[in-house]
């Protein structure tokens, strides 16, 4: 546990991708091999299910650093975590904990589940007397389910290369997945035989770099594949051996939510993998994420749902191919063969992502503009003679996505934020005009600079016109221009309307509140409903 909270705070005190890095390789360098795999479950963002209540927590903690409730829930506004409040109310211990992480996560913090409520409590007060202040904190983001920490995937796939002196694409390929934090994974993780394959393993999904500018400058437009950019669940469909897997790119296995798929699937070609997108499609049309978030939202699929949102994989990379490893074959030696299997299998539920065809950049930004149109996200540029690489690198493949929806609304609600923000109004709802009332469009939590957010949170302390719990109404007057990639019709929201992805592109301090948007503008941007 020692080693692990010296860990966090390390990470956490920098931005440096270089010192992340090192601070990672020096832990897994000499970390056990039982400490190490669970290291790796929390930082790779898996975490242990809630064991105890945050009011338990917090009773339990007011008693124990002898406070008054009023005090502990004004160091949480300022705060704005529950471990890290309770890591620094508490008395100090004067106690260091050099038991191995696995044992206190094994032994102590697992079994907490199943305790009576008197012997949490008496076990949580025993383990906060046996921490010092940093090993509380990170003990009560263990038991809250809390535990974060700015470490992206491929970070740890560089500090486990490092260590294991292995390929960053090998690592890669064995955190894709299901798995346990054992020491016997983690040994399996950076073994140096190399040819273990796990047959419904996915590979590491290939990202694309988002582009800002015009797409000139990348030169000849015949040296680009150029795809719509789909907005569904990026997927890997894979057959190997007879068994039939659908991941996504969460590395969730979701194969048992998409029935028709699996059916599909189980008559690929053994020792295949397809890299695409599951779509909600009707009539030879893509229909709106809208309608994938119904099925995605329902525990059991029924008849009505499985015939209203019927589902197609959209096709457009194959990594694998007669069992063989494809992602090293250019672009368009993959596309060919990919559009082979299509063809040969001839099955309406596996499509293969069309080519958008243009005859220079200029007219292609055009056809980008259709993106709301198609409910699409924009396009996908793609280098030709590209291998399938590893995340997110810049120079091969390229997300050109259609401009988003823009529209003028007015601040009407504010909360605060929590972690860092929590002492700030940080978090706001916006209001557009219904005739002479402003009524709730959207909620927007970015796109401020630091002092920008600070000039709001004076506004809204001097300009509060009622409270209610801890949102406040604010006087109508501040304008922000919000962006928002989708829109739809809601019956869940007061406006009617809901928005996919909205944020706070700028305040609008040039324009009085009378010439924000109004509903009747809004509802002009959603499409036709189909009768």
């Amino acid at each position: 546990m020692k080693a692990f909270a010296a860990l966090y705070a390390a990470l956490d005190e920098t931005t440096k991708t270089n010192e992340k890095v090192e601070a990672l390789t020096r832990y897994f360098a000499v970390a056990m091999p039982d400490d190490a795999a669970w290291a790796l479950f929390f930082l790779s963002g898996r975490s242990l299910k809630r064991l105890i209540s945050a009011p338990k927590l917090r009773s339990w903690a007011v008693q124990a650093a002898g406070l008054p409730d009023w005090l502990f829930d004004e160091s949480y506004d300022a705060v704005g975590d529950t471990a890290e409040t309770i890591a620094l109310l508490l008395p100090p211990s004067g106690a260091v904990s050099d038991v191995p992480l696995h044992t206190w996560i094994e032994q102590r913090i697992v079994p907490l589940r199943t305790l009576t409520e008197d012997d949490q409590r008496v076990a949580l007060l025993a383990a906060w007397s046996e921490l010092d202040g940093q090993q509380r904190f990170v003990f009560n983001k263990l038991i809250t389910g809390s535990f974060r920490v700015g470490v992206s995937q491929l970070l740890l796939i560089r500090a486990l290369a490092a260590v294991s002196k292995i390929h960053n694409e090998v690592i890669a390929h064995r955190l894709m997945g299901t798995w346990e934090p054992t020491p016997a994974f983690y040994a399996q993780l950076i073994a140096q035989e190399t040819s273990d394959a796990d047959l419904s393993r996915p590979y590491p999904f290939f990202l694309a770099y988002p582009l800002e500018e015009a797409a000139a400058p990348f030169g000849a437009l015949s040296d680009w594949q150029v795809e719509w950019k789909w907005d569904g669940i990026r997927s890997q469909i894979i057959q190997r051996s007879g068994q039939s897997a659908i991941w996504s790119r969460g590395e969730e296995l979701i194969t048992e939510r998409f029935p028709e798929l699996l059916d599909m699937a189980q008559h690929l070609p053994a020792g295949t993998v397809i890299d695409g997108e599951i779509l909600p499609w009707q009539n030879g049309e893509v229909m709106t994420f809208a309608q994938l978030q119904r099925r995605i939202n329902l525990k059991k699929l029924g008849k009505k749902i499985l015939s209203e949102v019927p589902i197609i994989f959209m096709a457009y990379d194959l990594l694998e191919w007669a069992g063989v490893d494809w992602r090293e074959q250019p672009l368009d030696a993959r596309r060919a063969q990919l559009s082979a299997l299509v063809d040969t299998l001839s099955d309406p539920r596996l499509l293969l992502s069309p080519i958008v065809e243009s005859d220079s950049w200029e007219a292609l930004a055009i056809r980008r503009d259709e993106g709301h149109e198609r409910h699409v996200e924009g396009l996908m540029v793609k280098r030709r003679t590209s291998p399938y690489r590893v995340g997110r690198q810049r120079g091969d493949w390229w997300k050109w996505k259609v401009n988003p929806f823009t529209i003028d609304a007015v601040l009407i609600y504010a909360q605060r934020g929590t972690g860092k923000r929590a002492s700030l109004y940080t978090d706001y709802t916006f209001g557009v005009w219904d005739g002479d009332k402003l009524v709730p469009f959207a909620k927007a939590y970015s796109g401020l600079s630091d002092a920008e957010i600070r000039q709001v949170d004076n506004f809204v302390r001097h300009n509060t016109v009622e409270k209610f719990g801890p949102v406040r109404t604010v006087k109508a007057e501040l304008v922000f221009e919000l962006a928002f990639e989708g829109i739809q019709r809601s019956t869940r929201h007061k406006s009617g309307i809901a928005v996919r992805f909205p944020r706070i592109l700028r305040w609008r301090s040039d324009k009085p509140i009378a010439e924000a948007d109004s509903l009747e503008t809004i509802r002009a941007l959603l499409p036709p409903e189909k009768v």
